[in-house]
């Protein structure tokens, strides 16, 4: 069996697209002969997986990046192809083996971001043509030197491939493998016990799920509520920004709930029961979020940049809204409610070209072109 090293930052149960396709496509790759082994940070003690997953504490930087170079040397002596989930993972150069990455965003980005080195509204299609101060001239080329060393580039929408070749990557580098997921268990129950059971009844409930960063734009869907008055929000996840938000949405009382981080399965109840979902963050790459809610046959709204026109078609399975525009915003959420049953009944068209078979197959092909 070939021998595959998989660096994350992030793993199952985390939250993040990362670490929902890694626990999707491992045992799939397994089943294809291969031999996984997982490094990554974190501070689960969860087991059980078919394949060994070892996870460096988040503890002090420079301590657990020292921990996880030195775990990794160790994996990249025993490695016949090295596939990658972000940059700036410490992984020496040698032992010299293949070495694949998956781009999902913009790391660089999202750090300067972060860290307020550029203006708080900036978005990562303007990012990519400014300047900036030396530290974020910085993280650009670091991410362009580690990114342009790889063997091989995936992206999970034609969108970043764009970008990552706006990088001074060769397109002859990048493959798009769109992101998939198995199918959904079917649901236990029908959509209208399960709001029942929730006490959703009459009250039209939008559902957003997402790591509560800024970017994310969940403040701006709290914003349009107050002209939206028999709707209901409901927020699924954490991150830095929950303080934020609620501040933000204290008068409306119970028209948002912050539900905190959830198991996949309640996710996706809560997926199946809503009237839709609603993700109108200023960059997405391929959202895992909108594909498993147009499998579960509910509709979604979303900003109409990134790779969101990948998976939504405006009018047909979906809502797009131009970003930022509050006003575009409060009348997409009205037509997704006013056509949800239409839209609903929609949510299959175009999923074909995301089957999660053909995700594995693709990237077993992928992986095993390089292999000595």
């Amino acid at each position: 069996m070939a021998r595959l090293f998989v660096a994350s930052g992030i793993f199952h149960p985390e939250a993040g697209g990362p670490a929902t396709y890694l626990k999707a496509i491992l045992p799939a790759l397994q089943a294809a002969g291969w031999q996984p082994r997982l490094l990554t940070f974190g501070n689960s003690q969860r087991g059980g997986y078919p394949y060994p997953v070892a996870r460096i504490a988040r503890r002090a930087y420079p301590l657990r990046q020292a921990q996880y170079a030195l775990a990794a040397a160790r994996q990249l002596a025993w490695a016949d192809i090295v596939y990658a989930q972000t940059i700036d993972l410490p992984l020496l150069p040698r032992p010299k083996r293949p070495r694949v990455i998956k781009i999902v965003g913009d790391q660089a980005w999202e750090r300067c971001s972060r860290r307020g080195w550029i203006p708080p509204e900036m978005t990562i299609d303007a990012f990519q043509s400014y300047a900036g101060a030396a530290r974020v001239r910085w993280q650009k080329r670091s991410r362009n030197r580690q990114v342009a060393a790889m063997d091989a580039i995936i992206v999970p929408s034609h969108y970043l491939k764009r970008l990552v070749m706006s990088w001074g990557i060769s397109a002859a580098k990048i493959e798009v493998i769109y992101n998939a997921l198995p199918a959904p268990p079917a649901p236990s129950q029908s959509r209208a016990e399960l709001r029942a059971e929730l006490g959703w009844q009459s009250q039209p409930t939008l559902l957003t799920v997402a790591r509560l960063q800024r970017w994310k734009g969940i403040d701006h869907i709290i914003r349009v509520l107050p002209d939206l008055p028999e709707l209901r929000l409901v927020v699924v996840g954490d991150g830095p920004d929950r303080p934020r938000l609620q501040a933000l949405a204290g008068a409306l009382g119970n028209r948002v709930l912050f539900t905190g981080q959830l198991p996949p399965a309640q996710v996706q109840r809560l997926l199946y029961a809503a009237d839709g979902l609603a993700l109108y963050s200023a960059y997405e790459g391929l959202s895992h979020t909108i594909l498993e809610s147009l499998r579960l046959g509910t509709p979604a709204l979303a900003s109409d940049i990134g790779g969101n026109p990948e998976l939504l078609q405006h009018g047909i399975n979906g809502i797009l809204v131009p970003h930022v525009d509050r006003a575009a915003l409060r009348d997409g959420i009205k037509q997704l409610l006013a056509r949800r049953v239409e839209l609903a009944a929609n949510s299959h068209i175009g999923l074909e070209r995301f089957g999660f078979a053909a995700m594995v197959r693709r990237t077993d092909a992928l992986l095993r072109s390089l292999l000595p």
